[in-house]
């Protein structure tokens, strides 16, 4: 499916670029990674998310953004600490979307209804190439849309889309069997951003069971898969001429949106409070090439 044109803002005030998100269709067939794909290779990023429960996320390793976002017409406001991002005690990070507002925010279409999270390792954590997955069980419902994405590192210094953007697993509450990947930059961006979807089989849904969410990225490549069934791959010759903007240190981002010109608003049968559980987020890198 087409998506309409949407964004994405950067909510800490170091960052406060656009990066417009978007998906295309084209579902590609899916192959199993070979066992090789990462072999040799360092774990350069792991957070297994161990800690008391209530205890907020690694500072080390991840910044917590906060306020609303016009541009997409999301309708949460992404707040700090571990009010909607916190450790189970389990060895999960859980970011909870919940229909409140205990602080009087204030979002773009007044007061706002809803609370989230959105984490990102600029400054902390960044790399070129590699494989980087994430581990997860998303949530149910109209409305929800987790995502799981990276941006370039130089977006402050060149903006979006020229420093590209790599989403490795985004989820609409009314697809709940399907998961889109997709690549944005100069040239295809937006609307016209360069991706597919996977669709588990026999009407299975996302948000019945932890999957793993993944690409392997290598000069010119990027490849993704999920549950190690590979249903991706592009190189600049799927970009029509237009510059490759994937071969540069990228950092990570999850979030939990709430609304939005894609997913549409909740509607009286989304429930809340409503999770996104994260088991683990690695990122290795690999001597090995990605599979074709």
């Amino acid at each position: 499916m087409n998506s309409p044109h949407r964004a994405r803002r950067l909510l800490v005030p170091a960052l406060s670029v656009l990066a417009l998100v978007a998906t295309t269709s084209g579902l590609a067939s899916g192959a199993p990674i070979r066992p090789d794909t990462v072999s040799a290779a360092s774990t350069t990023f792991s957070d297994e998310f161990d800690g008391p429960a209530g205890s907020a996320v690694d500072g080390s390793k991840w910044q917590i953004e906060t306020g609303d976002n016009v541009n997409n017409h999301e309708r949460q406001y992404y707040t700090a600490g571990n009010s909607n991002a916190a450790l189970d005690g389990q060895g999960h990070l859980v970011i909870t979307a919940r229909k409140e507002n205990p602080s009087n925010y204030q979002c773009w279409y007044g007061t706002c209804e809803y609370t989230s999270a959105r984490l990102n390792t600029s400054g902390k954590f960044t790399q070129t190439y590699g494989h980087v997955e994430a581990r997860m069980k998303i949530p149910r419902g109209q409305g929800m849309w987790p995502a799981f994405w990276m941006l370039g590192d130089d977006i402050g210094q060149v903006g979006w889309p020229n420093s590209g953007e790599i989403d490795i697993m985004e989820n609409v509450g009314f697809e709940p069997s399907t998961v889109h990947g997709t690549l944005h930059g100069p040239g295809y961006s937006g609307s016209g951003g360069i991706g597919a979807g996977y669709t588990l089989p026999d009407g299975q849904a996302f948000a019945d069971a932890f999957h793993t969410f993944a690409v392997d990225w290598a000069p010119d490549s990027v490849t993704w898969s999920v549950d190690g069934n590979v249903y991706q791959h592009r190189t600049p010759a799927d970009t029509n001429g237009n510059a490759w903007a994937f071969n540069k240190p990228f950092f990570l981002i999850l979030n939990l949106a709430v609304g939005g010109y894609w997913p549409g608003d909740p509607d009286g049968n989304t429930a809340f409070p409503s999770e996104l559980v994260v088991d683990h987020v690695r990122v290795t890198t690999s001597d090995s090439a990605p599979p074709a």
